[in-house]
């Protein structure tokens, strides 16, 4: 791709692995089209990524807002070529099985993995009907896609639903030159692993604080994942601190 087409959109941009996300892709030569919740931290991720970026406030479980955002990277750009689907929530978390309140519940699922099928679904319609046509998509999973953590019912079903979601996108994206893969991330330095450092419940009951590793090393294994042409595909690739206690979990 010519470097003027390659245009990314990255969700959940505002913080954490997103932040990380989109500075290394503008310092790779991307154009950002960056959604989130808060203006606030989109500007500050904008200026971070060196300026320039298309900043669209955005609640990714409302269909109209999803379809806004793309309606604005069109109007921008004409195209997009990568969506680095990663807003996400761990709401709930800490909380046994028995004690989690519906609403809760929904709120995971409504984010989790409704948000990242309709990001992926407004994606794809773009990709598809754009000259040239395809694009890439990457899903934010997490290790716990593959095992859980105690008291981690709603976001471990999500992370294994969007496992999914990438397998049906890779499928069906195939007659259009979409591509479809999923990084999963075990303790990337952010807010939210805060409390790995500081102690959290492991499988045996105990408490333990747990390595951690920069977002930076995130970042840089989804740009190689972008940088590959559309006829090669990373369907699946785990990123983790080397010593957490994930091979062997439980």
């Amino acid at each position: 791709m010519d470097a003027e087409r390659r245009i990314a959109v990255v969700t959940g941009a505002g913080s954490g692995i997103g932040r990380s996300v989109a500075v290394a892709l503008a310092q790779d030569g991307w154009s950002l089209a960056l959604a989130g919740r808060r203006p606030g931290p989109l500007a500050e991720t904008a200026e971070l990524a060196g300026g320039g970026a298309l900043c669209v406030p955005t609640d990714v479980t409302s269909p109209d807002g999803v379809a806004a955002l793309f309606a604005a990277v069109r109007e921008r750009f004409g195209r997009v070529d990568l969506l680095f689907n990663n807003a996400g929530t761990f709401a709930g978390g800490g909380t046994p099985v028995e004690e989690l309140d519906a609403a809760t519940w929904r709120q995971v699922v409504d984010v989790n993995l409704t948000g990242a099928f309709l990001c992926a679904q407004a994606a794809y319609r773009q990709m598809r009907e754009q000259s040239p046509q395809g694009g890439r998509i990457i899903n934010n999973g997490s290790v716990s896609a593959h095992v859980p953590r105690p008291h981690s019912v709603a976001y471990t079903a999500t992370k294994h639903a969007v496992t999914g979601l990438t397998r049906s996108l890779a499928l069906d994206g195939r007659p259009y030159r979409i591509a479809c893969g999923q990084i999963d991330i075990g303790n990337a330095a952010t807010d939210m692993t805060r409390r790995m450092e500081a102690g959290i419940l492991q499988a045996d009951g105990t408490t333990a604080a747990e390595p951690v590793m920069d977002a930076a090393d995130v970042a840089r294994t989804v740009v190689h994942m972008a940088s590959l042409p559309l006829e090669a595909n990373i369907p699946f690739v785990t990123v983790m601190a080397t010593a957490m206690p994930y091979l062997g979990r439980g």
